[in-house]
């Protein structure tokens, strides 16, 4: 050793400067890693459905079925087959799959495995799973778990026995079939997907059996999934109405209120001259009706036998109804009803002179309101935008089917104006990228993109009026 280094033996050692951070092993962020979920169960979905064995014909092409496993992990139910009669059963329980995990989530079931083969569940898949089923606090995810994976279990449990026994002792499906069709359509419609198994035109010419009883518990197992797994685990843990949150009472008010406006104007407009059930019975008007206000809110089962026919005026609210969509944290898309409730709220509001967004005796905070407007704003943009393109490289299109199916897509509804059979390849990728933004949501996209550690610098630049109005 040389002299120098003796007397300084220090002197090769790296000088550590004030502030510096040990290395740490670099993770994805929370909203990266739902993103990448759910491109990669979009692969696997594709690859599945293009085995040979799911269908009953030659094998889907690609463009098939990367499109539908998409439509089924968005849980929207656009499709470009036939699900009746181009699957074979292995097939349709692949759907049904893909159906329930998208619905569900799969940072949901990903949790669960890992508690039940007694794995950690680290803070940062805590943070992912709260963002992807719309939980502020990530501490309660587990406990809100427990309750809503049972409840979700007991509901389309519920729901396949009460369909069975319907369709079973009324001979509405065959009996070698009715155990499969009533668990599938069970899944399909609590889950707001949309897929049906009735396109076979031999066994059910009419298609989806639009009797009145079949509608209604269809509709109720819609209604209650799109209500959101934060309401859910309140319904399964409380029942005691002066003990609901402020987002579980707010969610139902503006759910209920909702229904009961598409139910009011689509009878309207449906059940007198040049509507589509004028021929109908006021029971079956009623019935038809009620369906279709709640399952144009993302479920996307079509109530009429002639849906491409219903009159402009319903074409426009069901739009209106699709954007606004369903509850957060739910089976569903769109711009949510919280959203929607917030951003009116701060309207009434702001006009009423007040400094501060109040609702039911509570405040909500500023960054809240921001969010909505955020929200809304991209929502706009991505839909117009969307539609643009779709008329740019569809030269045959109307405004009307165009507009339709995209807000379709980004509300994850499915329902159609038998228009997504004549997209092209071009058509058919925004309908697909629209349907991924709807499930995952305009925040989450933008957040996983954009996201940095960005802090807050402290530089307060001047104020100026901006003329708005």
């Amino acid at each position: 050793m040389k002299l120098w280094e003796k007397i300084n033996p220090y002197k090769s050692s790296p000088v550590k400067r004030v502030g510096d951070q040990p290395n740490k092993p670099y993770r994805l962020p929370a909203s990266a890693r739902i993103v990448l979920g759910l491109i990669g169960l979009i692969a696997i979905g594709t690859l599945l459905l293009m085995i040979p064995a799911m269908s009953t014909g030659s094998p889907l092409t690609f463009r098939e079925a990367v499109f539908t496993s998409i439509s089924a992990l968005t849980v929207t139910g656009l499709s470009i087959i036939t699900a009746g009669t181009d699957l074979t059963r292995a097939g349709q329980i692949t759907l049904l799959l893909l159906i329930q995990f998208g619905g569900v989530g799969y940072m949901v079931i990903a949790t669960l495995v890992m508690r039940f083969i007694g794995r950690r569940v680290f803070v940062l898949d805590r943070l992912a799973l709260s963002n992807s089923i719309g939980l502020d606090s990530p501490e309660d995810i587990l406990h809100v778990l427990r309750h809503v994976i049972r409840g979700i279990v007991i509901i389309e449990i519920i729901g396949a026995l009460a369909l069975y026994l319907h369709w079973s002792f009324n001979s509405i499906v065959p009996q070698s079939d009715v155990i499969f069709l009533a668990i599938f359509h069970s899944i399909s419609a609590f889950c707001n997907a949309g897929f049906d198994l009735f396109g076979n035109a031999s066994l059910f010419p009419t298609g989806m059996p639009k009797d009145n009883l079949t509608l209604l518990i269809l509709g109720t197992i819609i209604f209650i999934g799109g209500l959101g797994i934060p309401v859910l685990s309140e319904f399964f843990a409380n029942h005691h109405f002066k003990r609901w949150s402020l987002h579980t009472r707010v969610t139902m008010l503006v759910v209920t209120s909702l229904v009961l406006f598409g139910w009011v104007f689509t009878f309207w407009a449906e059940a007198g001259e040049f509507g589509v059930l004028q021929e109908a019975g006021l029971g079956k008007q009623l019935v038809q009706s009620w369906f279709h206000s709640i399952s144009s809110r993302t479920a996307g089962f079509a109530a009429f036998d002639s849906f491409a026919q219903i009159r402009p005026a319903t074409q426009i609210l069901t739009i209106s109804l699709m954007f606004i969509g369903c509850a957060p944290a739910s089976m569903g898309g769109g711009l949510t009803t919280g959203t929607f409730a917030v951003l009116w709220a701060a309207v009434f509001n702001y006009t009423r002179g007040h400094s501060e967004v109040q609702v039911m005796e509570r405040r909500v905070s500023r960054g809240t309101v921001r969010r909505a407007g955020s929200v809304l704003t991209i929502s706009i943009g991505l839909v117009m935008g969307a539609t643009f393109f779709i008329l740019l490289t569809h030269p045959n299109a109307t405004v009307g089917e165009v507009l339709f199916e995209v807000v379709s897509a980004f509300a994850t509804c499915g329902l159609s104006l038998d228009f997504t059979s004549q997209l092209n390849n071009f058509g058919l990728g925004v309908i697909s990228v629209m349907m991924i933004w709807g499930r995952l949501g305009a925040l989450t996209i933008v957040t996983a993109i954009l996201q940095t550690n960005r802090h807050d610098t402290g530089v307060r630049y001047p104020e100026e009026t901006l003329l708005i109005g």
